[in-house]
């Protein structure tokens, strides 16, 4: 490792001292040695190389082959590939004379033929072989067989998915990227090494990676020509007082002209080398942490809080720090976007340690004097010059709304100016934000008592209802805010209906707040975003609508390409709003930015079911009518693992304890590990459209079945600790609730049959406690707050029921 950061000793001991004759090397090494060593020593007319060949990365562009080539040169070079889970190189290429002497050549190298005994496929997104266009590569064969970790065998003829796509084109393979490298930024595609690629082929730049810094920041890391000449000579490069402003605002201004906005990185940053793995690669994440120490140190640097906002604005910008900035000056119009604009929002309260939900929208409207103002109001006078300063005494934690892995502490500015919410939705789900007791993650309710009093009679009554027009098949969601305005509603419920109107009703008195009519039916529930000012819903128009949570108006509307009938999920760390479409995606949503910022096919049929999400471990959970169930990364929307059954998932994924559980139409109730082996399953006698709700104390999960009955499982084993006959089928979810409120001493359990029939039950032995039916077929699930059961009909209405405790007659 030592040796590979001193190129100028290296290649003599390669090329001079061993006159190495073959060479296979990653480019980013030999990129290394920087043009003059590649010139006069590697690809010499003279060079005692007589192949070189180049794998593990992207190949560099024949252009810049041929610029380090001289023209007597005789080496051959190739392009090899492959991956280490099928025995390293796959396929081969040799680089021909014609393509290196071109005056117009391609920008990329084809991956060429398969190796012997090698079987390379490309297939899309569907699993589908593709001749033309663009898909992943699969690599295998009959003898090409490797055993993975934790594998004992591996059937003849399988074929790896590689991670990488290519485009198929004239019967060539060229290399697009990994997955994780083709991304959407402002809604556009953006592919990283082609950025990567073209930057490659400034004549300032030798070197160069490209990446995202926590999922966001698009970063350029470049070494300039003349800072990789001084490389090549020492391993110890004197500190260069060389303008390296001039360069990189050179850099960005041909980039400008070259690309379009959403691919022109936010910052360039010059270094000495690129940081390089035990295997010749570049390694990213010390590039990152190289970023971040530097973004510190610069922002430690600023004294007073206009400096420090001078400093996010610049850097925002791309500008020197030389630069002067007019106080009267606008971001947008000084080159700012809505992305770079976020960037700035999150570096500055990052850095002052305080938090504003008004800030980007000052950053977006107003000017530098106006943003510096509300900072200043953000921060009491007698600490404005200091507070920046001890502030760096604690770890920054950035606003929410953005992508990536971050520590989420909450300040006590934040506590004071953003009320806390909750919202309550089907399955005793809970999203706790800002409040007093919140632990800002998905948890179930929790339960006061252990043992159920039976002392009293508990009666459930008609409390009120609020016609929609049509069916109500969507359930509800509770909203409960800490709000002291005596005119804002401590307890809103949200429910659509196939009328296609959203409403809004007081919790207590049933009183419609508010009422927005969409472009179609809805069946999905709806969520809360994590700022607590936007609800979500999916309507069978195709859209996801985001809703202003005052007054219904649309705030944002994502289209997708088939109904939306899923719920969609939020999660409480990044803001980020999950929903599936039947048009076979599940996407995930940046409400703040409005844009997507990932999709995934889900192998095929439509997503009807709700995606679910681990957020501590950055999980989300999704199932297909394809009878796919699917574990992604929140963060990315790869996947991690995928369990098939041959009948649909119509039930929604639950977890709880490192168990996955999901209803199937074949009658299974199924419970896999989360590492996605199968556990066990219990079966049924009717078909499982219902979704598994968790009893976290008793270490049991409640699901219901098209056979009639409620069962309660053992989460351990799936092994049966009660059922409850009902009158009808249960297609809805279950909830679990504290009795409290309704005079019982312990956790009850409500569920709904088609029939109309709201049963009531102790949770621990399924005893019935009250029961009321209602004046239609339900197919909406019941929530609990209080003593307040909300639930949809069919026949046109959303009921609001009172739990009510009697003393038993003596």
């Amino acid at each position: 490792m030592v040796m590979k950061k001193m190129p100028n000793r290296l290649a003599r001991l390669l090329f001079k001292d061993h006159r190495t004759t073959v060479l296979q090397v990653t480019p980013t090494l030999l990129m290394r040695f920087g043009p003059r060593i590649l010139q006069q020593d590697v690809l010499s007319s003279s060079s005692s190389v007589r192949v070189l060949a180049l794998g593990g990365e992207a190949c560099p562009p024949p252009a810049l082959l041929s610029s380090w080539r001289h023209e007597d040169n005789k080496t051959c070079i190739y392009n090899i590939y492959g991956v280490t889970e099928v025995s390293c190189w796959a396929c081969c290429y040799k680089i021909p004379e014609s393509l290196l002497l071109s005056i117009n050549p391609p920008s990329s190298v084809p991956l060429g033929a398969p190796l012997m005994e090698t079987v390379v496929e490309v297939r899309d997104e569907h699993g589908c072989i593709v001749s033309e266009g663009e898909g992943q590569v699969f690599i295998g064969g009959e003898d090409r067989v490797c055993l993975l970790d934790g594998e004992d065998t591996a059937v003849p003829g399988t074929k790896r998915a590689t991670g990488d796509w290519v485009t198929v084109k004239d019967n060539q393979l060229y290399y697009l990227g990994r997955r994780d490298r083709i991304i959407k930024r402002n809604g556009k595609r953006l592919n990283l090494d082609s950025l990567q690629q073209l930057i490659l082929g400034l004549p300032q730049v030798q070197a160069c990676a490209v990446g995202l810094y926590e999922g966001l920041r698009l970063l350029a890391f470049v070494v300039s020509s003349a800072a990789g000449d001084q490389m090549a000579a020492s391993a110890f490069p004197s500190g260069s007082a060389q303008p390296d402003a001039d360069v990189t605002s050179l850099i960005l201004k041909q980039l400008s002209l070259l690309l379009p906005s959403h691919s022109v990185p936010d910052a360039l940053v010059l270094v000495p080398e690129l940081s390089l793995t035990p295997h010749g690669k570049v390694d990213m994440e010390a590039l990152m942490r190289t970023y971040s120490r530097q973004r510190g140190l610069r922002f430690s640097q600023a004294g007073d809080l206009k400096e420090t906002l001078l400093t996010g604005w610049q850097e925002a910008l791309g500008l020197p720090g030389d630069v002067s900035i007019d106080e009267q000056s606008n971001f947008l119009f000084a080159g700012g976007d809505s992305l770079k604009a976020l960037h700035l929002c999150e570096d500055i309260l990052s850095s002052m340690g305080v938090s504003s939900s008004n800030l980007l929208e000052i950053i977006l409207d107003g000017t530098f004097s106006d943003v510096l103002h509300h900072l200043a109001r953000l921060v009491p006078p007698e600490e404005s010059s200091t507070s920046i300063a001890k502030s760096k005494k604690r770890p920054a934690s950035p606003p929410t709304g953005i992508i990536g892995k971050r520590a989420h502490k909450s300040t006590e500015l934040e506590e004071e100016e953003k009320p806390g919410f909750k919202v309550v939705r089907r399955a005793s789900e809970v999203m706790e934000v800002n409040t007093r007791k919140a632990d800002r993650t998905e948890t179930l309710q929790v339960f006061g008592g252990k043992d159920l009093s039976r002392a009293a009679n508990v009666s459930l009554s008609l409390s009120w209802s609020s016609d929609t027009g049509r069916c109500v098949d969507a359930s509800p969601a509770i909203v409960l805010r800490d709000s002291q305005r005596s005119d804002v509603p401590k307890a809103v419920v949200l429910i659509g209906s196939h009328s296609h109107r959203v409403q809004a009703l007081d919790l207590v008195s049933g009183n419609l707040l508010w009422e927005r009519v969409l472009g179609d039916r809805i069946e999905a529930s709806a969520a809360v975003s994590r700022c607590g000012s936007l609800v979500v819903v999916g309507c069978y128009d195709g859209g996801v609508y985001f809703l202003c949570s005052d007054s219904g108006e649309t705030r944002w509307l994502f289209k997708t390409g088939n109904a939306v009938k899923s719920s969609p999920a939020v999660d409480p760390v990044s803001g980020l709003v999950v929903v599936g479409s039947h048009d076979g995606h599940v996407y995930a949503l940046n409400p703040q930015l409005q844009l997507c910022v990932w999709k995934h096919h889900c192998g095929g049929g439509a997503v009807f079911s709700s995606p679910h999400l681990l957020a501590t471990h950055r999980r989300l959970y999704a199932a297909s009518l394809g009878g796919q169930l699917l574990c992604l990364d929140l963060d990315s929307g790869h996947v991690v693992w995928s369990y098939c059954r041959d009948t649909p998932f119509f039930s929604s994924p639950n977890s709880s304890c490192g168990h996955v559980v999901i209803g199937s139409v074949d009658g299974n109730i199924c419970c896999l590990r989360d590492t996605g082996e199968l556990l066990w399953q219990f079966l049924t006698e009717g078909p499982v459209f219902s979704s598994p709700c968790f009893v976290p104390e008793q270490q049991t999960l409640l699901c219901g079945s098209h056979d009639g009955r409620l069962y309660c499982l053992n989460c351990a084993d799936g092994s049966l600790v009660w059922t409850f006959q009902t009158t009808g089928k249960v297609y809805s979810t279950p909830c679990v609730f504290d009795g409290f409120a309704a005079g019982q001493k312990g956790v009850l359990v409500g569920v709904a049959s088609t029939d109309g029939t709201i049963w009531i039950l102790d949770v621990r032995d399924g005893q019935i406690v009250t029961s009321h039916t209602l004046p239609g077929e339900v197919f909406s699930s019941p929530v609990v707050w209080g003593n307040v059961l909300v639930i949809g009909c069919r026949n046109d209405y959303v009921y609001g029921l009172n739990l009510k405790s009697e003393p038993k007659d003596v």
